[in-house]
């Protein structure tokens, strides 16, 4: 049988993974527990005390416990510990999914953050939209921002070649202002 493993990417050590360039640091982001709440998100506020609102893309979160909009009814919650809060359906009208595993967080940062950005996507990222979901170097993201940097949620499996595109685009950007 042939060996196929030579045409995917290699998975970076996430713990160690750094992209650095004159004008951009980029690294995965490990310890935040990330849930998927779909429902009656105003139910959903009152029964966790975070808010249903949401930032849309290029939006910015703040904090330690936020929440990207997906959709009319879908948020992304991002939390530095763990809410208290079961999964599963709620009566209330919104259900609760750990989704920790299943996505990958990137947070950039730096100078040429706009070049970067112009590379990934076509929206401007100075007009905020209602949905932080989005189309990312040709794949599925939420993209928003936190604290002045840029963070990128993106399904694990994609996670590597999403590196390796950034790496790319990082390179790129670097060599084309030392021209």
């Amino acid at each position: 049988m042939r060996d196929l493993a030579g045409k995917w990417s290699v998975v970076p050590d996430w713990q160690s993974a750094v992209i650095a360039t004159a004008g951009l640091a980029i690294r995965a982001i490990l310890d935040l527990d990330q849930l998927m709440v779909s429902g009656d998100l105003d139910a959903w506020a009152r029964a966790s005390g975070v808010d249903g609102t949401g930032v849309g893309a290029f939006g910015a979160a703040q904090g330690g416990r936020y929440a990207a909009r997906l959709a009319r009814d879908r948020l992304l919650v991002v939390s530095n510990s763990p809410l208290a809060i079961a999964t599963g359906w709620h009566g209330e009208g919104f259900a609760v999914t750990a989704i920790s595993a299943g996505l990958q967080m990137f947070e950039v940062e730096g100078t040429a953050l706009d070049a970067f950005i112009a590379r990934g996507t076509t929206l401007d990222p100075s007009n905020a939209s209602g949905s932080a979901a989005l189309s990312f170097a040709g794949i599925s993201a939420v993209v928003y921002r936190h604290d002045g940097k840029l963070r990128i949620h993106v399904d694990r499996g994609l996670a590597a070649y999403l590196w390796t595109w950034m790496e790319t685009a990082a390179g790129n950007i670097t060599a084309g202002s030392a021209k």
